[in-house]
């Protein structure tokens, strides 16, 4: 298989590809989606779901890769996304391996273009077809659910919320969730966080770290602390954070948890 790649250049690939690599959680997620999760011999430390994942070596951070271990494993594919990955990509390509990256999406029908994409490299185009299609009529559904201006928050180590070009802002904005921060041309970045209250958000939205405990105590406990008298909601972590097939049950469900929590203020 012989593609031309955006970042890498030329790619010369294994028509059939059996021993599969995926060094981010999106395209981890998409595998298992597309109904080849068993060709994974490997995975990064950030892949967690689905928990079968977990059993598999783990090969790389974002930025860092065992490349020793990958190379006993002889895959016949190393995916990865582009972003915090493209060095790595890059990195990988030179030393031999047969890479891919994946672009970041910078809307949810990004997301589904990449599905698209894996379908094309595993010959799995009329499942990717399919499982794209019944996705896009899933988020179609969520449309305009609700009328309200929201301040994203994720924790990433510290606050970061969204702007312009992020695949989150475009999401929330299509369930009728403006962002505060919409009009700044940057797609993620730190916030002030009096210019939050200065701009007077209905909701204030947050996201955990992956496995936090009790993350609507926490939202509130910031709400309280920052002296924001608004309601409050938050998933249960790495979820608007996650950009694989699974960010659209995860929208579902949050638009489940926002009706209950406006039908409580």
């Amino acid at each position: 298989m012989k593609i031309l790649h955006e970042l890498l250049g030329p790619l010369e690939l294994p028509d059939r590809l059996e021993r599969l690599v995926s060094l981010a959680p999106n395209l981890t997620d998409a595998l298992f989606a597309l109904g080849v999760g068993e060709r994974l011999i490997g995975r990064s430390a950030f892949c967690h779901r689905p928990p079968q994942v977990l059993s598999l070596p783990v090969l790389s951070s974002y930025t860092k890769t065992r490349t020793e271990l990958l190379r006993r494993l002889r895959p016949d594919l190393v995916l990865l996304s582009t972003g915090v990955q493209r060095e790595q990509a890059l990195r990988l390509k030179e030393e031999g391996f047969p890479v891919y990256a994946v672009p970041l999406p910078t809307s949810p029908y990004g997301i589904l273009e990449n599905l698209s994409t894996l379908g094309h490299l595993l010959d799995l185009e009329d499942r990717a077809d399919a499982l794209a299609h019944g996705l896009a009529l899933r988020y179609a559904a969520l449309r305009g659910r609700f009328g309200l201006r929201v301040y994203f928050e994720m924790d990433l180590g510290g606050p970061i919320t969204v702007g312009r070009g992020s695949y989150i802002a475009q999401a929330l904005l299509h369930l009728g969730l403006r962002p505060v921060f919409l009009d700044v041309p940057q797609a993620y970045f730190v916030p002030d966080l009096e210019e939050v209250k200065r701009r007077k958000p209905d909701l204030f939205l947050y996201e955990p770290k992956p496995w936090g405990r009790n993350p609507l105590e926490k939202a509130r406990a910031l709400a309280a602390a920052r002296g924001w008298d608004l309601p409050v909601a938050a998933t249960d972590g790495d979820e608007l954070a996650h950009y694989g097939p699974m960010f659209f049950g995860f929208l579902e469900k949050l638009a489940s948890r926002l009706e209950a929590t406006l039908a409580q203020a």
